[in-house]
């Protein structure tokens, strides 16, 4: 599917084939595409935990106003994030760069992070965002729909999935075969409204 229909036929799914699977095939790929999103200074903070486990997605889901595509939809991807990242051996980010481009770089990730924990913070939910965009449109491109969710107890969620320190959870992002199509559009802004130019009157 081209990227621009990609965009076009994206739609928020609740309603999902229980019984449909997807091949470890197909979920290698949908997070190998997930891993090349962009983070800043090439951290990447992401942390994509796949809940296999059938138990723990019901659990899982009577924490999250008991949506049904939490355990429904093929794939439950939960956003997390490292706020660490950033100190962790920094200098494999960029391993693969010349000299002259690490020597710059990874003094300027510590400077860039260190002591300001809004900053970390702000990084790894951007960073999950455009992860989770990345997701979805790969997704729809593979004939699979998905949605965003953030309707859950993010903190009895972080206790399921044993959420290590110094991390957070940003969304989850549920995958499968729908069965039953997204609701019309709700209504789109005109575009005049959500774009400025220059700036703010």
């Amino acid at each position: 599917m081209h990227t621009l229909d990609a965009i076009q036929a994206r739609r928020s799914v609740k309603h999902y084939d229980p019984n449909h699977e997807m091949s470890q095939e197909e979920i290698d790929k949908l997070l190998s595409l997930a891993m090349l999103s962009p983070t800043a200074f090439n951290i990447q903070n992401w942390r994509f935990v796949v809940v296999r486990d059938r138990e723990l997605r019901q659990k899982i889901r009577e924490v999250a106003w008991d949506q049904a595509q939490v355990t429904e939809a093929s794939l439950l991807i939960v956003l997390c994030a490292d706020l660490k990242s950033w100190q962790k051996q920094p200098e494999r980010y960029w391993r693969n760069a010349p000299q002259e481009v690490q020597d710059f770089l990874v003094p300027a990730i510590l400077q860039y992070y260190d002591g300001l924990e809004t900053v970390q913070r702000d990084e790894a939910m951007r960073s999950c965002g455009i992860a989770a965009q990345t997701i979805m449109l790969a997704a729809k491109a593979m004939g699979y729909d998905s949605c965003p969710m953030d309707g859950f107890d993010f903190e009895k969620v972080a206790e399921l999935i044993h959420l290590p320190e110094n991390h957070s959870i940003a969304m989850f992002v549920v995958v499968g075969k729908a069965v039953r199509e997204a609701r019309p559009r709700g209504g789109q802004l005109p575009m005049d409204e959500v774009v400025v130019i220059d700036r703010f009157s």
